[in-house]
C-alpha cells in the first residue's frame, strides 16, 4: 500500500506554475477589460440584405453603411475553383498516356461468395 500521491518538486513543477500564471494573467485581462456600448443595426433594417449588398459592393443600395467585399468574393471563388480543378487533376489516373476509367477494374472476374461468406454457401 502507498501513503498517497508523491508530489515531486523541482523542474517538473515549472511548466504547471507557468500555466497557472498565464491563466491568472488572462483572467485579469478579461475581467478588467472595458468595452464600449454595444452598437447594433438600426431597428427594422434587413441585416441579411445589407450583407448581400456589401458582398457585391452595391453601396448605393445599402441602408446600413458598410464595406464592399467584391474583391474578397472573387479571390475566394478563384481559390476554390483552383482547388477543385487540382483535386480532379490529382484524382485522374493515366496509363500509357490515356486516361483510365476510375471505376473499371483490371482484376480477373472471381466468383463472389454466396450468403455465409464461404464458397458453397456453408458457414
Amino acid at each position: 500500500m502507498s501513503d498517497g500521491p508523491i508530489v515531486r518538486l523541482g523542474r517538473g513543477l515549472l511548466p504547471g506554475l507557468g500555466a497557472v500564471a498565464l491563466f491568472a494573467v488572462f483572467a485579469y485581462v478579461f475581467l478588467t477589460a472595458s468595452f464600449g456600448d454595444a452598437a447594433g443595426f438600426p431597428a427594422g433594417e434587413s441585416i441579411t440584405e445589407n450583407i448581400g449588398l456589401a458582398m457585391f459592393n452595391l453601396a448605393e443600395l445599402q441602408t446600413v453603411p458598410g464595406e464592399g467585399f467584391l474583391v474578397a468574393l472573387i479571390v475566394i471563388g478563384v481559390a476554390l475553383d483552383a482547388a477543385l480543378e487540382g483535386s480532379i487533376m490529382l484524382a485522374k489516373r493515366e496509363e500509357d498516356g490515356e486516361v483510365v476509367n476510375p471505376l473499371r477494374s483490371e482484376a480477373d472476374d472471381e466468383d463472389t461468395a454466396p450468403e455465409g461468406g464461404q464458397p458453397g454457401g456453408e458457414f
